[in-house]
């Protein structure tokens, strides 16, 4: 595995954070196929090749999926944060093991949506266990966190949230969480029209294959990154245990 150590201007070791995802499981051939589409893979911190698409030139699909693969193929369940005082990275490694422990596997089915003009996978039906899964998550690790500073709060832009969403960005560092929380798996940036109707169409024929069968919900994974701008990489991997 590789660590990006080179800190642009502006960015210190300091600003690490850390992100709790479901990831599909490493024999998946969903977590092939996304990780080919984004073109990286967390689990071993490196670049994968492209898929060639027809109709989507290579420079296009490295630009439009430049910002999710910085996050990676993944669903957000505990949204990036920095650790809050006194608390470590190891501390934190222990808690999310123990988090797991607590949890029961599931199967979810997902199709090709959007979302604020991203294309993501996103559940087929609404799942109880999914929510319950991503708000216990929330609040069981909510004590590592470090509270919001100004800069990342502003760029939440509150101004544009609902009031529940800006309760949510004050209370837990994120706003879509709880009642407002909808979980995807990001596969492109923001895509105007006609682009985002021909890339949802080229992804609904690409991604079928492997949606034929649910995602089996089993684990949930600890990933970090060193600075603001470096791709989030595993830090593990740890199955649920009831």
């Amino acid at each position: 595995m590789t660590t990006d150590t080179t800190v642009p201007e502006g960015y210190s070791l300091g600003d690490t954070r850390f992100a709790v995802y479901a990831l599909p499981p490493l024999d998946s051939p969903l977590r092939v196929l996304g990780n080919a589409w984004l073109g990286r893979d967390p689990d071993i911190d490196e670049p994968v090749p492209h898929p060639v698409v027809e109709g989507v030139h290579h420079e296009r699909l490295q630009q439009i999926t430049h910002a999710p693969r910085q996050y990676s193929f993944h669903g957000t369940l505990k949204a990036p944060f920095a650790l809050a005082a006194g608390q470590e990275s190891g501390a934190l490694r222990d808690a999310v093991d123990a988090f797991a422990a607590t949890q029961d596997p599931f199967e979810v089915r997902l199709e090709i949506g959007s979302i604020d003009g991203f294309v993501a996978l996103v559940p087929a039906e609404p799942s109880r266990e999914l929510d319950r899964l991503a708000a216990d998550c929330v609040r069981e690790l909510d004590r590592f966190r470090a509270p919001l500073t100004d800069e990342e709060r502003a760029r939440r832009r509150p101004e544009r949230l609902s009031e529940k969403e800006r309760e949510h960005l004050e209370r837990w560092g994120y706003p879509y969480v709880m009642d407002a929380f909808r979980f995807h798996m990001t596969l492109t940036g923001r895509l105007d029209e006609p682009e985002h109707g021909r890339v949802r169409a080229l992804l609904e024929r690409m991604f079928r294959p492997v949606l034929g069968e649910p995602l089996w919900v089993d684990q949930v994974a600890l990933l970090t990154q060193t600075h603001r701008v470096a791709p989030f990489r595993v830090v593990d991997r740890f199955r649920f245990r009831r």
